[in-house]
Protein backbone atom coordinates (compact mmCIF):
# COMPACT_ATOMS: atom_id res chain seq x y z
CA UNK A 1 0.00 0.00 0.00
CA UNK A 2 2.84 2.16 0.68
CA UNK A 3 4.13 1.83 -2.40
CA UNK A 4 1.37 2.34 -4.07
CA UNK A 5 0.76 6.25 -2.64
CA UNK A 6 4.24 6.98 -3.03
CA UNK A 7 3.79 6.27 -6.89
CA UNK A 8 1.09 8.18 -6.81
CA UNK A 9 2.33 11.37 -5.09
CA UNK A 10 5.40 10.60 -7.89
CA UNK A 11 3.26 11.24 -10.69
CA UNK A 12 1.36 14.40 -9.66
CA UNK A 13 4.51 16.11 -8.98
CA UNK A 14 5.64 15.38 -12.36
CA UNK A 15 2.28 15.48 -14.25
CA UNK A 16 2.69 19.81 -15.25
CA UNK A 17 5.94 19.06 -16.77
CA UNK A 18 4.58 16.42 -18.68
CA UNK A 19 1.53 18.06 -20.33
CA UNK A 20 3.25 21.85 -20.69
CA UNK A 21 4.75 23.24 -17.35
CA UNK A 22 5.79 26.20 -19.96
CA UNK A 23 1.52 27.28 -20.38
CA UNK A 24 0.08 29.03 -18.07
CA UNK A 25 -3.26 28.02 -16.68
CA UNK A 26 -5.36 30.32 -19.18
CA UNK A 27 -3.86 28.75 -22.21
CA UNK A 28 -4.46 24.76 -21.70
CA UNK A 29 -6.68 23.41 -23.71
CA UNK A 30 -9.14 21.95 -20.97
CA UNK A 31 -10.12 25.79 -19.84
CA UNK A 32 -13.06 27.16 -21.75
CA UNK A 33 -12.90 29.97 -23.86
CA UNK A 34 -15.03 32.19 -26.05
CA UNK A 35 -15.29 31.99 -29.76
CA UNK A 36 -13.09 34.77 -31.06
CA UNK A 37 -14.10 33.60 -35.01
CA UNK A 38 -17.10 35.83 -34.89
CA UNK A 39 -15.47 39.15 -33.46
CA UNK A 40 -14.02 41.85 -35.11
CA UNK A 41 -10.02 40.82 -35.72
CA UNK A 42 -9.05 44.81 -35.57
CA UNK A 43 -10.58 47.80 -34.30
CA UNK A 44 -9.69 51.59 -34.93
CA UNK A 45 -11.61 54.21 -36.08
CA UNK A 46 -15.35 53.86 -36.51
CA UNK A 47 -15.19 51.35 -33.28
CA UNK A 48 -16.40 51.61 -29.96
CA UNK A 49 -14.18 48.64 -28.59
CA UNK A 50 -15.48 49.26 -24.77
CA UNK A 51 -19.01 47.94 -25.54
CA UNK A 52 -20.38 44.15 -25.38
CA UNK A 53 -22.32 42.74 -27.74
CA UNK A 54 -24.14 40.50 -26.23
CA UNK A 55 -25.05 38.86 -29.80
CA UNK A 56 -21.60 37.59 -30.45
CA UNK A 57 -20.18 38.04 -26.82
CA UNK A 58 -17.50 39.89 -28.29
CA UNK A 59 -16.57 43.51 -27.11
CA UNK A 60 -16.75 45.98 -29.63
CA UNK A 61 -19.27 47.66 -32.01
CA UNK A 62 -19.49 49.94 -35.03
CA UNK A 63 -20.30 53.02 -34.97
CA UNK A 64 -22.68 53.54 -37.88
CA UNK A 65 -23.10 57.21 -39.27
CA UNK A 66 -26.39 59.35 -38.54
CA UNK A 67 -26.96 59.87 -42.41
CA UNK A 68 -27.04 56.12 -42.91
CA UNK A 69 -29.59 55.53 -40.32
CA UNK A 70 -33.05 55.70 -41.18
CA UNK A 71 -34.17 57.38 -37.98
CA UNK A 72 -31.33 59.88 -38.68
CA UNK A 73 -29.82 62.02 -35.93
CA UNK A 74 -26.43 64.05 -35.18
CA UNK A 75 -24.61 61.37 -34.04
CA UNK A 76 -22.91 58.28 -35.04
CA UNK A 77 -24.89 55.15 -33.50
CA UNK A 78 -22.97 51.70 -31.79
CA UNK A 79 -24.62 48.83 -33.81
CA UNK A 80 -24.36 45.02 -32.79
CA UNK A 81 -23.28 42.84 -35.77
CA UNK A 82 -26.45 41.30 -35.28
CA UNK A 83 -28.43 44.37 -36.13
CA UNK A 84 -26.13 45.68 -39.18
CA UNK A 85 -26.26 42.23 -40.70
CA UNK A 86 -30.44 42.31 -40.60
CA UNK A 87 -29.84 46.01 -41.85
CA UNK A 88 -32.00 46.72 -38.73
CA UNK A 89 -32.66 50.96 -39.27
CA UNK A 90 -30.09 51.01 -41.97
CA UNK A 91 -30.69 53.22 -44.97
CA UNK A 92 -30.45 50.77 -48.36
CA UNK A 93 -28.80 53.53 -50.08
CA UNK A 94 -25.50 53.38 -47.79
CA UNK A 95 -22.90 50.83 -47.19
CA UNK A 96 -21.75 50.04 -43.44
CA UNK A 97 -18.31 48.65 -44.90
CA UNK A 98 -17.14 51.92 -45.92
CA UNK A 99 -16.03 54.28 -43.31
CA UNK A 100 -16.95 57.51 -43.46
CA UNK A 101 -14.59 59.79 -41.28
CA UNK A 102 -15.23 58.50 -37.36
CA UNK A 103 -17.87 56.38 -38.64
CA UNK A 104 -19.15 53.95 -41.05
CA UNK A 105 -21.76 54.09 -44.02
CA UNK A 106 -21.05 55.68 -47.06
CA UNK A 107 -23.79 55.96 -49.85
CA UNK A 108 -23.49 53.48 -52.68
CA UNK A 109 -21.75 54.62 -55.88
CA UNK A 110 -20.91 53.54 -59.24
CA UNK A 111 -19.51 54.37 -62.71
CA UNK A 112 -15.97 55.33 -60.87
CA UNK A 113 -18.42 57.57 -58.28
CA UNK A 114 -20.35 59.51 -60.94
CA UNK A 115 -23.11 57.67 -59.79
CA UNK A 116 -24.54 57.46 -56.64
CA UNK A 117 -27.93 55.41 -54.99
CA UNK A 118 -30.43 57.64 -53.90
CA UNK A 119 -34.01 55.99 -52.83
CA UNK A 120 -32.96 53.10 -54.46
CA UNK A 121 -32.09 54.33 -57.46
CA UNK A 122 -29.06 55.92 -59.05
CA UNK A 123 -28.44 60.01 -59.90
CA UNK A 124 -25.91 62.21 -61.61
CA UNK A 125 -22.68 62.86 -59.18
CA UNK A 126 -22.46 66.40 -60.64
CA UNK A 127 -19.10 68.22 -60.44
CA UNK A 128 -18.59 70.46 -57.49
CA UNK A 129 -19.53 74.22 -58.01
CA UNK A 130 -22.21 73.26 -61.11
CA UNK A 131 -25.49 72.75 -58.54
CA UNK A 132 -24.03 75.97 -56.24
CA UNK A 133 -23.72 77.80 -59.75
CA UNK A 134 -27.46 76.98 -60.97
CA UNK A 135 -29.30 77.56 -57.74
CA UNK A 136 -31.56 74.65 -58.08
CA UNK A 137 -32.25 72.78 -54.94
CA UNK A 138 -29.31 74.27 -52.67
CA UNK A 139 -31.02 73.27 -49.44
CA UNK A 140 -30.86 69.58 -50.40
CA UNK A 141 -27.76 69.03 -52.29
CA UNK A 142 -25.20 67.04 -50.69
CA UNK A 143 -21.54 66.52 -51.13
CA UNK A 144 -20.17 63.62 -51.71
CA UNK A 145 -15.90 62.56 -52.83
CA UNK A 146 -16.69 63.45 -56.44
CA UNK A 147 -18.90 65.92 -56.57
CA UNK A 148 -22.54 66.47 -55.19
CA UNK A 149 -25.83 65.24 -55.70
CA UNK A 150 -29.84 66.93 -55.26
CA UNK A 151 -32.40 64.98 -53.27
CA UNK A 152 -34.83 66.91 -55.23
CA UNK A 153 -35.50 67.83 -59.39
CA UNK A 154 -32.38 67.22 -61.71
CA UNK A 155 -31.08 70.48 -63.52
CA UNK A 156 -32.36 70.93 -66.80
CA UNK A 157 -31.07 71.26 -69.76
CA UNK A 158 -32.13 74.58 -70.55
CA UNK A 159 -30.60 75.82 -66.51
CA UNK A 160 -27.39 73.82 -67.20
CA UNK A 161 -26.85 75.56 -71.08
CA UNK A 162 -27.58 78.81 -69.01
CA UNK A 163 -23.90 78.86 -67.85
CA UNK A 164 -21.90 76.50 -70.50
CA UNK A 165 -22.96 72.95 -69.03
CA UNK A 166 -24.10 69.96 -70.53
CA UNK A 167 -24.79 66.43 -68.60
CA UNK A 168 -22.45 64.21 -69.84
CA UNK A 169 -19.67 62.69 -67.64
CA UNK A 170 -16.01 64.57 -66.70
CA UNK A 171 -14.27 62.33 -65.35
CA UNK A 172 -15.89 61.16 -62.27
CA UNK A 173 -18.62 63.35 -62.51
CA UNK A 174 -21.21 64.59 -64.68
CA UNK A 175 -21.05 68.67 -66.01
CA UNK A 176 -18.88 69.24 -69.05
CA UNK A 177 -18.04 72.95 -69.61
CA UNK A 178 -18.14 74.23 -73.33
CA UNK A 179 -17.51 77.98 -73.81
CA UNK A 180 -20.84 79.85 -74.93
CA UNK A 181 -18.52 82.30 -77.10
CA UNK A 182 -17.48 79.06 -78.99
CA UNK A 183 -21.02 76.66 -79.17
CA UNK A 184 -23.96 77.15 -78.80
CA UNK A 185 -26.20 74.11 -76.72
CA UNK A 186 -29.52 73.81 -78.32
CA UNK A 187 -32.10 72.32 -75.51
CA UNK A 188 -35.30 70.94 -76.78
CA UNK A 189 -38.06 69.52 -74.02
CA UNK A 190 -37.31 65.66 -74.64
CA UNK A 191 -34.74 65.20 -71.78
CA UNK A 192 -31.54 66.58 -69.68
CA UNK A 193 -29.09 65.89 -72.81
CA UNK A 194 -29.23 68.90 -75.36
CA UNK A 195 -30.50 68.28 -78.76
CA UNK A 196 -26.99 69.11 -80.39
CA UNK A 197 -24.14 71.45 -79.74
CA UNK A 198 -22.83 73.73 -82.70
CA UNK A 199 -19.38 75.22 -83.29
CA UNK A 200 -19.70 78.69 -83.85
CA UNK A 201 -16.18 79.07 -85.90
CA UNK A 202 -15.04 82.01 -84.46
CA UNK A 203 -18.74 83.73 -85.60
CA UNK A 204 -19.11 87.18 -83.27
CA UNK A 205 -22.70 85.99 -81.95
CA UNK A 206 -22.83 89.78 -79.85
CA UNK A 207 -22.46 91.52 -83.11
CA UNK A 208 -25.73 93.35 -84.72
CA UNK A 209 -27.25 92.53 -88.40
CA UNK A 210 -30.19 92.86 -89.42
CA UNK A 211 -29.93 89.06 -90.58
CA UNK A 212 -29.50 88.11 -86.89
CA UNK A 213 -32.03 85.88 -85.47
CA UNK A 214 -34.14 87.80 -83.08
CA UNK A 215 -35.10 85.09 -80.81
CA UNK A 216 -34.75 81.11 -79.95
CA UNK A 217 -37.34 79.93 -82.67
CA UNK A 218 -35.37 82.23 -85.59
CA UNK A 219 -31.94 80.81 -84.53
CA UNK A 220 -33.29 77.32 -84.65
CA UNK A 221 -34.60 77.98 -87.98
CA UNK A 222 -31.01 79.03 -89.28
CA UNK A 223 -29.31 76.14 -87.87
CA UNK A 224 -31.69 74.07 -89.65
CA UNK A 225 -31.01 75.59 -92.54
CA UNK A 226 -27.04 75.33 -92.01
CA UNK A 227 -27.49 71.24 -91.09
CA UNK A 228 -29.64 70.79 -94.46
CA UNK A 229 -27.23 72.45 -96.77
CA UNK A 230 -24.12 70.32 -94.97
CA UNK A 231 -25.69 67.24 -95.62
CA UNK A 232 -26.38 68.20 -99.01
CA UNK A 233 -23.19 69.14 -99.65
CA UNK A 234 -21.42 66.09 -97.76
CA UNK A 235 -23.39 63.80 -100.43
CA UNK A 236 -22.21 65.81 -103.40
CA UNK A 237 -18.18 65.36 -102.21
CA UNK A 238 -18.32 62.52 -99.67
CA UNK A 239 -19.85 59.27 -101.99
CA UNK A 240 -20.64 56.65 -99.25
Amino acid sequence: MKKILTFSIFCLSFAPNVFGATLHWWEQPTVCKLDPTKCYTTMGMGYDNELWDSDTKCWGMKLICPEALTTGGKEPVAMSRNAISKKTGIDNDFDTNVLNGDCFGARKTKNNGSMASVNGEYIRVWCNGILDEISVNKNEDEYLENGEITNGTEPTCKELAEYGYVATENGKCYGKYYDLAKYYIECDDKGILPSRIIVLNGADYMSSSDKSPTDASSASKIFDSMESVSKSQRKIYFKE
